[in-house]
């Protein structure tokens, strides 16, 4: 089960529980359950705070819905525990997630992996007409963000920083706090953030011309202890995503690549053969994930409006 399951299997466990009679019928059912990564000192490996949310509709307390919750999804596959803390905070304990299944998954979504389809059809289709109008008087479908403006003294920050550099400061903290600028934007080595990201992504694509000048191509697989850490930040993004939209904080996209890139950086030197040593299975299963990892860093630098050069 992935991270992004996790969220599903949450909101199906309400629903099952409200029309077997477990939960209130106005309790209702959320369309859909942030699920974040345990921060520290917490249990497990992801949490959600969804029986607050079901609990005040229900009118009961949290803790009656979370054991209810708990019990349930305690007996999904992929789940090896459930645990509750505080007032009534889920915490999941997951299964290893195979490093084949999350890279597949990666390939098959491509750019989009990590985005939602939650909008029935025409809900979408109604959404994205409103939009248009709104935007012809503009305005945004949306509340507006609330942004601290760009200081007065640091000038015409495009024009100084370019427009990927500028763009990656200014999404870089929370709306309301003014972004910083300085000359380590322009640094080019892994001291500045905004380019070991993208400098993450041209290695990325350079092991997999480097491996086609070695006659190998890349083949999901699992992969050794070295790619867990990846593993399990790619697999986080689809709710960095969807905790992001939710909270309309793209600096937690921000965050999140910086993350990836680091693994990304840390585990390159595993990938290609070495010395004498002919490529194998692992090798290409090695690849496959770095692969992906670059895909993701492409969607998420995509989803900035930043471009992700094949070389730098």
């Amino acid at each position: 089960m992935t991270p992004a399951d996790l969220s599903r299997t949450v909101v199906r466990a309400v629903r099952c529980a409200v029309e077997e009679g477990e939960l209130p019928a106005e309790a209702g059912v959320p369309e859909r359950v942030v699920v974040e990564r345990t921060r520290p000192g917490g249990v497990g490996d992801y949490a959600t705070p969804v029986a607050f949310q079901v609990a005040k509709a229900a009118k009961t307390s949290p803790r009656e819905v979370a054991d209810v919750l708990a019990r349930r999804l305690g007996r999904v596959p992929g789940i090896e525990r459930v645990e509750i803390t505080g007032p009534g905070f889920l915490n999941f304990v997951m299964d290893r997630l195979p490093a084949d299944v999350l890279v597949r998954d990666v390939q098959a979504r491509g750019l989009r992996y990590g985005f939602t389809t939650a909008l029935e059809l025409r809900a979408r289709v109604v959404a994205e007409a409103v939009l248009r109008i709104e935007l012809s008087q503009g305005r945004s479908s949306a509340a507006p963000v609330r942004a601290a403006p760009v200081a007065r003294r640091d000038g015409d920050v495009v024009a100084v920083y370019g427009g990927d550099a500028a763009a990656w400061a200014m999404l870089a903290v929370a709306p309301h706090e003014t972004p910083a600028f300085d000359e380590r934007l322009l640094v080019q080595d892994e001291s500045n953030e905004f380019f070991r990201v993208r400098y993450a992504y041209a290695r990325s694509r350079a092991l997999v011309r480097n491996a086609a000048q070695l006659g190998f191509r890349s083949e999901p697989g699992e992969v050794d202890d070295d790619g867990g850490p990846l593993v399990r930040a790619l697999a986080d993004y689809p709710l960095v995503l969807e905790a992001a939209a939710h909270r309309r904080a793209p600096e937690q996209v921000v965050r999140f690549l910086v993350r990836a890139a680091g693994e990304l950086l840390d585990f390159q030197h595993c990938v290609l053969p070495k010395g004498d040593e002919k490529p194998s299975a692992a090798h290409r299963a090695r690849l496959a994930l770095a692969e992906a990892a670059g895909t993701v860093l492409a969607g998420g630098l995509a989803l900035l409006g930043i471009d992700a050069p094949d070389c730098l």
